[in-house]
């Protein structure tokens, strides 16, 4: 019999910034396999800071993998539905690791980092799965293809509609003519330095990666800007949820597929068309199906009692859907809920009720995103 001690928990590993975070009073907890900082001045106050001022937070427990070689472009579309094709160098697409029947084992980043007629690409892919994630990678990429995971590299996310001009000061001219979706790499204190404009809150902001070694220097310079706070997990996961965003884990899983979760931007009708990666004929039955038994969707609720992960969805007596991701919404001032509910009950002003505590309230099918995206994309 194997031994049990094999099998127990291994302890939450530390971030580069693990001391940073407790000196600026971080409360930490154990989160996808780390120690993270939750909050620091407050929940609701770094939710506020970031929409109004720039929010910075430590991300660093997400994987962050270069694929490079000869063909990486091919061998990556073999395995994304993204039209990678097409991405320009310095270009950010969101896409989806599928399995055969269309599920969803993982959403990620990836962005054309290729220069020199060498093809290379940087994917940021999400904490609690990066460990599969690169199994089923070099399980499905050829052995010609270089993956490297950057296990000594720290990844930071400024957030905010005053994200930019803080970025300026610490990297002058770091934003010039880059956009949402758009990425760049400098040099900065002798090390490199890659930059993306994304993010995961719904507000302009950036994503840095920046070798461990400097990151307590780098995370310095961005706070010793008077507009830039700490936030920490709460507030990234409640601004993700006024933004529409789902969450791998909750309002994603192997047993979602890209059609039912609202995702079918990420599969191009160019890569429809020609298919050639994993999933792509399962997802095309859906399609071809006109539609799925569920559907993601946005439900706003009254009062001030917020829906966790696991409510019940109810059309009349009937039960017709569950809460994946909820919480109270600081910006709208009322409870807020993603969902998968039944096909029929899925369109806009749809009236479900939500149970809560062995209460019935009401809740109303809205639009995604709950609060307007702010991305600074090119030409708005």
């Amino acid at each position: 019999m194997d031994d049990p001690q094999e099998f127990e928990e291994l302890p939450p590993e530390k971030l580069p910034l693990d001391q940073w975070h407790r000196d600026h009073g971080a409360r930490m907890v154990a989160f996808a396999g780390y120690e993270m900082p939750i909050q620091y001045e407050g929940i609701v106050a770094e939710h506020e800071w970031t929409r109004s001022k720039a929010g910075l937070f430590d991300v660093s427990h997400m994987g962050q993998l270069v694929i490079s070689g000869d063909g990486a472009t091919a061998a990556l579309e073999a395995v994304l539905p993204a039209n990678l094709s097409t991405l320009k160098p310095g270009r950010i697409r969101y896409s989806l690791l599928l399995n055969e029947t269309g599920g969803i084992l993982d959403d990620l980043m990836v962005t054309n980092t290729s220069r020199d007629g060498q093809e290379e690409f940087y994917l940021v892919v999400n904490g609690a799965m990066k460990w599969d994630d690169i199994a089923w990678l070099r399980e499905h990429l050829p052995d010609d293809i270089t993956m490297n995971h950057l296990d000594d590299s720290a990844l930071l996310a400024l957030q905010g509609p005053e994200a930019a001009a803080v970025l300026e000061g610490v990297f002058p001219g770091c934003t010039d003519d880059l956009y949402f979706m758009q990425g760049t790499g400098l040099e900065w204190e002798g090390a490199m330095i890659g930059i993306g404009r994304s993010g995961y809150t719904g507000e302009d902001g950036f994503e840095i990666s920046v070798p461990a070694t400097h990151a307590e220097k780098l995370a310095d310079a961005l706070l010793a800007d008077a507009r830039v706070k700490p936030a920490g997990l709460g507030a990234r996961d409640s601004l993700r949820l006024e933004a529409g965003l789902p969450l791998y884990g909750h309002d994603l899983t192997e047993d979602t597929d890209p059609v039912s979760a609202g995702l079918g931007f990420a599969l191009p009708k160019s890569r429809r068309e020609t298919g050639g990666y994993v999933g792509h004929g399962a997802c095309m039955a859906r399609f071809e199906d006109g539609g799925c038994a569920q559907s993601r969707v946005g439900l706003a609720l009254e009062g001030r009692l917020p829906a966790r992960e696991g409510a019940q969805v109810f059309a009349g007596d009937a039960l017709v859907g569950t809460v994946t991701s909820g919480g109270f919404s600081p910006t709208l001032g009322h409870p807020i809920a993603m969902a998968f509910v039944e096909a029929e009950h899925a369109h806009s002003d749809a009236d479900l009720h939500i149970e809560v505590r062995g209460r019935r309230l009401p809740a109303r099918v809205v639009s995604l995103p709950f609060v307007p995206h702010n991305y600074a994309r090119k030409g708005a």
